[in-house]
């Protein structure tokens, strides 16, 4: 950007000239060559700044949800398909009230494009860019760092904690904000509406881990603690007001299922009449102490809150509402169905295999008896076969000869084995001669 210096120089003039008044003219012309020199190294200067241009970092939100992606965006005025995007965190340093920036995972060697998405990110923290390309070696300058807040304490390496604890204040109230962490040497810092950063000794007075505001601003500021160890603290909303109402709310994120409770504050007056409440500008209450309850808040209640009262209203408020994750009802009886019908499927597969097992051992052992008793049989019977030749007949007797039956002298069976005879087979032989 380039700066222009007005360079005035006054002369006297006399009607007489004595040899001040030429020394003074002397003087005069060193003091205007020494002014040209000055002019000359500041326009080469800015000549050198525009060759060197200074990035601008956008964020995809401020304000995160933990575990949630971030996206960094890095412009330059000069674009060129030739640049290569590099991106950092911001860090306090330990000797300076600077940053000092450290690479991001896989950033040594840039990125084509200008965005780089933070995964999982947990808690507050601070990014830069510049870019740069290798032929010729050329870089811009780091851009201002961009900070990403997280109002959730439960990751943070610290906790800002607010005293009086709520977000607006009366201008006359001593207001303090205290980093409570680990041991380290603790800073404030405070990022205002109109974009600018500072610690706490610009605007406060630091002593220990606490920071006191003395000038105040009127304006929402955002407040954070940061370690010369690298440790940021979580991040809240905080504004000091000239008017005399105020809506007292929760500085920190309220948990689902907490009660909640709002009021109307008057700088030196009681309230005497009803006050109304209004979320994200719609009325919701009109209660006549100057109080919204809310019994158990949910993710539904989170919004811009402010109330009014004698037809004056307060500055708004966001109240922010943490999720509690728990498996909703009607995802978990789903699940109980569907593990009931499988578990009738898995019984009826396994009783079916029971029975073809069950009923292949039954024919098995049904077959195996009647072998072995056919086989008993066969051992205990003696098969006598007597054939008769006939011209006409042809026929076998089988006799079953029982233990302790005996054949008569002749050879012939007895009457009993007679009597037990079977004819297996009794057919007619076909004579050619008939």
């Amino acid at each position: 950007m380039h700066q222009s210096i007005k360079v005035e120089t006054f002369l006297t003039s006399t009607e007489t000239f004595s040899p001040f008044s030429v020394l003074n003219i002397r003087m005069g012309h060193a003091l205007f060559c020494a002014s040209g020199l000055v002019l000359l190294n500041t326009l080469l200067s800015c000549g050198q700044t525009e060759d060197k241009p200074k990035p601008d970092l956008s964020v995809s939100s401020s304000w995160l949800s933990p575990g949630a992606s971030v996206t960094l965006h890095c412009s330059v005025r000069s674009h060129s398909a030739e640049w290569r995007f590099y991106w950092y965190q911001a860090f306090f340093k330990n000797s300076s009230k600077a940053y000092y920036f450290e690479l991001l995972p896989g950033g040594k060697n840039g990125t084509a494009q200008n965005s780089y998405i933070v995964h999982g990110q947990k808690q507050t923290a601070g990014y830069a860019c510049r870019a740069g390309r290798q032929q010729p070696e050329h870089f811009t300058s780091d851009s201002k760092p961009v900070f990403v807040w997280s109002a959730d304490s439960s990751s943070a390496t610290a906790t800002v904690k607010v005293t009086p604890d709520r977000v607006q204040h009366f201008s006359e109230e001593s207001v303090s904000l205290r980093c409570e962490g680990k041991p380290s040497e603790w800073r404030v810092m405070r990022l205002s509406e109109a974009g600018y950063l500072a610690n706490c000794s610009v605007w406060g007075t630091m002593s220990g881990s606490t920071c006191t505001i003395k000038n105040a601003t009127t304006k929402p500021a955002v407040y954070w603690c940061e370690s010369k160890l690298g440790g940021f603290s979580n991040a809240v909303n905080n504004t000091v007001q000239k008017s005399n109402i105020i809506l007292v709310s929760p500085v920190h994120p309220v948990t689902e299922g907490e009660a909640v409770t709002l009021h109307c504050k008057l700088r030196n007056k009681t309230l005497k009449s009803s006050v109304l409440f209004f979320r994200n500008d719609n009325l919701i209450s009109n209660d006549t102490r100057g109080r919204l309850n809310i019994p158990a808040v949910s993710k539904s209640d989170e919004g811009f809150y402010k109330c009014q009262y004698s037809e004056k209203q307060s500055p708004q408020s966001w109240m922010s509402v943490k999720a509690v994750s728990r498996p909703l009802k009607s995802s978990f009886t789903a699940q109980m169905i569907i593990g009931f019908v499988c578990g009738i499927l898995l019984i009826a597969i396994l009783l079916v295999i029971y029975l073809k097992v069950k009923g292949t051992q039954c024919k098995q052992t049904h077959v195996d008896s009647a072998v072995s008793e056919v086989s008993q049989n066969a051992c205990q019977l003696e098969a006598l076969y007597s054939e008769v030749h006939d011209d006409n007949l042809l026929y076998a007797l089988v006799m079953h000869k029982n233990k302790g039956e005996t054949q008569n002298n002749a050879g012939r069976p007895s009457q009993a084995a007679a009597d037990g005879a079977i004819y297996s087979e009794v057919r007619l032989q076909e004579n050619s001669s008939w």
